[in-house]
């Protein structure tokens, strides 16, 4: 059984190569072999620091694959361009920042060796910042809301999969990318564990998530669901039958008590709050059908730069016979 450690870098040039050296002595220590190191790197904005380590490991060690992305695409898209090229039965995704420890990883792997096909850890007690604590509440709240995700299924980066998984995920091609929902359609969650681990500090630096990052990935959630369109419409029968009781009521007022209908102000603010309910729906109907149209225009979740490793290859090239 071989085992794929994906890996998203992104600044991540002074802490990578402490993760994939003390990652691999852990798997070595567990007798988990062979192994292979799938290092993706989003376009990191630090004048080439963290593909030029990439780089040198993949020389030092033939079991370390870089991949240099084109364009930032984000981290989900980033664990999709690691799944392609991912060899294993066992895959195993990881941050760059040390925080998902090597220490902690047999408790996922024994998870998964109890027949579960995609194991969670999770954090009883976090290192995050409050900001990004809240980033990832808002995420797991929306997530069970919109997909379905079962309210005791704990969820983070750190994840261990069966090949099987992971080869259904990569089947898909949109742009707008979020790997829980993937899952979930995958897999029953009958057959998805979450244990409990440790959260270790970052090694060097500070999260790279800011809000712009956390909105856009709740707006990929929301592709894998029509939820909201239903939510929409809920929203647009509640508001045009308060409406119409409304116009009843005015109507019996004047005709029975001959009451004169005043109040230009109160009619303008009725105008502008039913206006901007309409905005909100046309907003998020627009939502979705500019993403259909961005998919149908097959637009890259990443695009490959260059692939560098110097793992022998295996199988016959077409000259082999020669």
């Amino acid at each position: 059984m071989k085992y794929s450690i994906i890996i998203p870098c992104y600044r991540s040039s002074h802490t990578i190569r402490d993760v994939v050296e003390s990652t691999s002595k852990e798997l070595e220590r567990l007798g988990r072999t062979p192994y292979e190191f799938i290092l993706v790197d989003d376009f990191s904005p630090d004048n080439g620091d963290t593909v030029r380590e990439l780089i040198a490991l993949s020389e030092d060690y033939d079991y370390v694959t870089a991949v240099e992305l084109a364009r930032n695409g984000g981290q989900h898209n980033a664990l999709m361009a690691g799944m392609n090229y991912a060899e294993g039965d066992i895959i195993i995704f990881m941050d760059d920042d040390g925080q998902t420890h090597p220490s902690q990883l047999h408790k996922l792997l024994a998870a998964i060796d109890e027949g579960n096909d995609v194991v969670y850890g999770y954090y009883p007690d976090k290192k995050h910042s409050a900001f990004r604590n809240f980033g990832s509440w808002f995420t797991s709240f929306t997530v069970r809301v919109l997909i379905g995700k079962p309210k005791d299924m704990k969820t983070s980066s750190y994840v261990v999969m069966r090949k099987f998984v992971k080869d259904s995920i990569i089947t898909y091609r949109a742009q707008y990318t979020q790997m829980q929902g993937l899952i979930l359609r995958t897999v029953s969650p009958k057959r998805i564990a979450s244990v409990p681990i440790e959260h270790f500090d970052r090694a060097y630096g500070e999260s790279n998530y800011t809000m712009k990052k956390l909105l856009n990935l709740w707006s990929n959630i929301a592709g894998f669901s029509i939820v909201p369109l239903q939510m929409a419409k809920r929203l647009g029968y509640l508001t045009a039958s308060c409406g119409a009781l409304g116009l009843v009521y005015l109507l019996v007022m004047k005709l029975v008590h001959h009451t004169k209908i005043l109040g230009w102000t109160s009619t303008m603010m009725t105008i502008i709050l039913f206006a901007g309910v309409q905005l909100i729906v046309l907003g998020l109907v627009g939502e979705y059908v500019g993403k259909t149209f961005l998919t149908a225009g097959n637009y890259p979740q990443y695009v490959v730069r260059e692939v560098h490793s110097t793992k022998k290859k295996s199988g016959c090239k077409e000259d082999c016979n020669d």
